[in-house]
This record gives structure tokens, sequence and C-alpha cells, in this order.
């Protein structure tokens, strides 16, 4: 029996199939250059942009036409390979593979679509960035009235992630928070009445006050909503002109974060100077004394305790008298918390050996039960490095009540003869030095003319550099807020975002990363692939 007669254009059918393999390599790599573009690793100029579509769209048009070709002159081949067990083979991998893909959709697709089903969503992300803050959900608790909010918004930006924030304000505000959306564009009049200028901007409204959010950032919102809580601005002075800490963020006692999140609070936050100016404020709710570095005069402490009196409020943080330059000069302040408040900053300086790596930090263990401290036993730490302790002794007054706030472990104790041991070695004296617990931060209230004071032996928990060090913070905003007698206020302090910016490499190591993640894995797969086809194809 006559055997098929050989097709003898077969013998070219390779040349079909080469230029489909290099069609499909220059798909893969120009693909994978407008993915990289698309994503912002690196930018092109429009008309390059423009030639790289096209090129693309070559490289596909080349590759259908190679498979074309090699089906044309080598139709024996292509039905082998589609009847084949390899073809069996292959369209079960197939089958799974969609299988796969498909389920992998329809899962995202119901959560995606019905959130509500699974409550809480899931959050792995080390800030919790896609979950509402602890603070910006007590915020919406404390919410005295419904809050509705207008975002305006023209088609010029994307308002998905603004419209997803608003929606979680709302399921979270239990009925309290609604929002809406308005074109700017398209309704200029609703935009110039309410005070919008720009785009991208929310509007909040409470009653008849208002406030407008820069943008769509929980931070911002939740600033805004803390504005309608509490529209009053209230003064907040740092005392100056005894080397205390400053505003500017370049100095190394700068306290311009603690300033900046007291704004965000409302608060209004100057500085003030009582040896050129013999008055307080009218405007005054704390005063804060932050580290001083000589002594205050009796006619400046003359005038806080009046405005004390009066019901106004201290924050005092005064370090160890070693660290200062005070030297045996008389110290009017602390004689006025001793003999008004019965708070006694002693003349030492706590050693911590809670932590190996330095003793001279005191470290939190233990926390009384007090506004300030609500929220912050179970969750922070409070780190002050070289802190003088506190002592309270009660007073005949029926009318002061003092409560100490933060305590030491009972590994530490206070070390008076700091500067006589420094070369032997410091050890704890009986007798001499006091054994912790030791007491790291007093408040006191007079019940009657309602001034408060908040005394702490140490200023460099809340500079700038250790603001956000464990619960440092918190500690003194929730100091200032209680002070202030805003116990409303206090644990509604916005927490910083983390930013998350991807920065491409640059050089060799751009190239490096390109090579590899388009060449070398890419082709390792083909290599493997096109090895495994040869060896079975050799045993038959």
């Amino acid at each position: 029996m006559a055997g098929k007669k050989k097709n003898p254009n077969a013998q070219y059918a390779f040349i079909g199939l080469i230029v489909a393999l290099i069609a499909c390599i220059a798909t893969g790599l120009i693909g994978s250059a407008n993915v990289l573009t698309g994503i912002g690793m690196f930018t092109l100029p429009e008309e390059q942009l423009d030639g790289l579509n096209l090129a693309f769209q070559i490289s596909i048009g080349l590759l259908v036409i190679g498979l074309a070709t090699y089906a044309i002159l080598s139709p024996d081949s292509v039905r082998r390979f589609l009847t084949g067990r390899q073809a069996r083979y292959g369209s079960n991998s197939l089958i799974l593979t969609l299988a796969f893909l498909g389920i992998i959709i329809a899962t995202n697709y119901i959560v995606y679509n019905n959130t509500d089903l699974l409550g809480s969503p899931w959050d792995f992300t080390e800030d919790q960035s896609n979950t509402l803050a602890p603070e910006t959900l007590q915020i919406l608790a404390t919410l005295p009235e419904n809050v509705s909010a207008v975002a305006f918004y023209s088609q010029a930006i994307n308002s998905t992630a603004a419209e997803e924030l608003l929606q979680k304000f709302k399921e979270n505000s239990d009925g309290k928070f609604d929002y809406t959306f308005v074109n700017p564009d398209t309704d200029p009049i609703r935009a110039r009445e309410a005070g919008i200028t720009g785009d991208g901007k929310i509007l909040l409204q409470m009653g008849d006050a208002q406030e407008i959010a820069a943008s769509a950032t929980e931070s911002e919102l939740a600033k805004s909503m803390i504005r309608l809580i509490s529209p009053e601005a209230r003064g907040i002075y740092f005392l100056e002109a005894h080397g205390e800490g400053t505003f500017n963020s370049a100095d190394e006692r700068s306290f311009s974060i603690a300033k900046s999140t007291l704004e965000s609070k409302n608060y209004t936050v100057n500085t003030l100077n009582l040896l050129t100016n013999n008055s307080i404020p009218e405007d005054a709710e704390v005063i804060v004394i932050a580290g001083p570095q000589k002594p205050l005069s009796q006619a400046e402490v003359n005038l806080l305790k009046a405005f004390v009196d009066a019901g106004g409020s201290l924050v005092v943080m005064q370090e160890p008298t070693v660290l200062t330059d005070f030297g045996d000069a008389r110290d009017p302040l602390a004689e006025y918390l001793s003999e008004d408040w019965g708070i006694t900053l002693n003349d030492d300086i706590i050693l911590d050996f809670t932590s190996t790596q330095n003793p001279f930090v005191a470290i939190s263990a233990g926390y009384n039960t007090h506004p300030i401290t609500q929220n912050l036993s179970q969750n922070y730490a409070i780190y002050m490095p070289n802190s003088r302790s506190i002592s309270t002794i009660p007073l005949d007054s029926q009318d002061i009540v003092t409560t100490p706030l933060i305590f030491t472990s009972d590994n530490s104790y206070s070390e008076v003869s700091l500067e006589e041991e420094a070369e032997t070695g410091y050890q704890y004296t009986e007798g001499t030095d006091t054994p912790g617990p030791i007491i790291m931060a007093v408040a006191g209230e007079n019940i009657t003319t309602k001034g408060r004071v908040l005394v702490t032996g140490n200023s460099l928990f809340a500079i700038d550099a250790n603001f956000d060090v464990y619960g440092n913070g918190n500690f003194f905003i929730n100091s200032v807020d209680w002070t202030a007698e805003q116990e409303d206020l206090i644990n509604l302090t916005t927490r910083p975002q983390t930013q998350r910016i991807f920065l491409p490499p640059q050089g060799w190591r751009f190239l490096l990363l390109a090579v590899v993640a388009i060449v070398v894995i890419p082709g390792m797969i083909v290599f493997f692939g096109v090895s495994s086809w040869i060896s079975r194809r050799r045993r038959g």
C-alpha cells in the first residue's frame, strides 16, 4: 500500500515557529515595559509611549502570522499536536488553570460585594492602614450630633479612595455620619456657597458648625471632626526665657511635633515670656513649663500661682537638677508645688534596670486609674530618659487631690549621689536611695478653684525625637487635654499614617532588576519547558 505523499512545504514550517518565538519574546518584553511604565517605575515621553504601543501591536501581529504560517505549511504537525497525548495533557492543565482562576475571581467578587457577611474586614497591613484607628472610632462614638459630609470631586480626579474612606466612617458611626458627592464643575454655586476652592475637599457639617477637610485622609477627617466637637480655640502657652525647649524642629530639644499635634486638636499654641510680659494672656488655659535650665523667678511663680488659683492649669516637666544650670540656686517653682500641692520634685535621678541597654531610661511598669492614663496601661509604655523621681505628701487642705500616675518597676531606684558614684559605679544605698517602684508623674486638682497641675520629672519624653516612642506622645497630649478640662478629647489624638512610596532603584540596580524580572525568570521557564519537550521526544 502506497504511503501518504509527503508535504514538500513542511520543511519550511520551522521558519514560522522561529518568527512566532521571536515575536513572543518581543511581545513579552514590550508588554512588561508597558506594565512597568504603567505602575510608575519609569516614565517615557508621549511619542515614545506611542511607539511602544505600536511595537506591541506589531509583535502580536507577527506572533499570529508566524503561528498561522506554521499551521499552513505543516497541517499534519498541528493536527497531531491537537489530537495527541500532549494535547490531552495540555487540555487538562488548561481546564485546571481556568477553574483555579475562576474560583479566585468568583471568591473575590463575592467578598468585594458582600463585605458585611464577614463582619469586620481583615487587615494584614503593618499599621492597619485599611482599618479605622481606635482614636477615629472613638471620635465617631462621641459625636454629639449627626455629621454630614459633602465631598467636592470633579471628574478630573479619582474619588474611589475617598468614597471607600467615607463609607468606613459611615459604617462605624452608628448612623451619625453620612456623605454625598458633588461635582464642583457642574454645581459651582454649591461649591461657592460652601466656601470650597479647589478640588478634592470635603465639607463637614454638624448643626450650624462646619469644617473643611483639605483632603480625603483619615487623619484630616478626624481632625476636622475634633474641631466640630470642640469648636472654641483654647490657648496653650509654653513658657520661655529659662532655657526651655523650642518649636524649631532643627533644635535638639524641639517640641514642634507636640505643637502641631495640639493644633490639630484645635488648641492655639504660643510661647510666653513672663520676664518681659508681666501678665498671663486671657485666653490661656494651660501653661507648659518644658525643661527649664535655670530656675523661674519668684515674681513669675507668683503670677503662675495666681493663674492656677483662678482656675488655670500648669504642666510642669522639670529635669534632674544635676542636668541643668540650677546649681545651688533656690527653685521657687519646686517650692510652690511642694507647699501648695504636696508634690515634691526630688533631687535625684531614676536608674531603671528593666532594660539592660540604658539604666538612665525610666520605663513605666504601672499606672493609677485616671483620665490621663485610662487608655495607656494596656497598650503603651512611657519612656523617660534622665528623669528625676517625684513624691507626694498629704496636705491639711481637703481641696487638694493628688494622684501618682506612673510608676517604674521594682527593678529600679532613685540615685541621690549621682556625681559621687559616677566613677565607682552606681549601687543602691540603703537609707539614702529610694527603692522602686518610683513615681514618674503626678496629677493634682483643686476641687474648689478647679485649678490643675501635672508634674513630671522629665521633659525629654515629649521632644520630637521621643514623641512617637511607645506612649510618650499620647501621655503628653492626654495631660494637656486633662489640664485644659477637655476630658472628652482625651485619646482622640489622630495617628500619623505610615507613608509607603515605591522608589525604583537607579542605574545598574534597575537594569539588573529588569533583566531578572523580564529575561531571566521567563527564560528559565522557557528553557525548562523546551528541555522537557525534547527529552520526551527522544523517549518517544
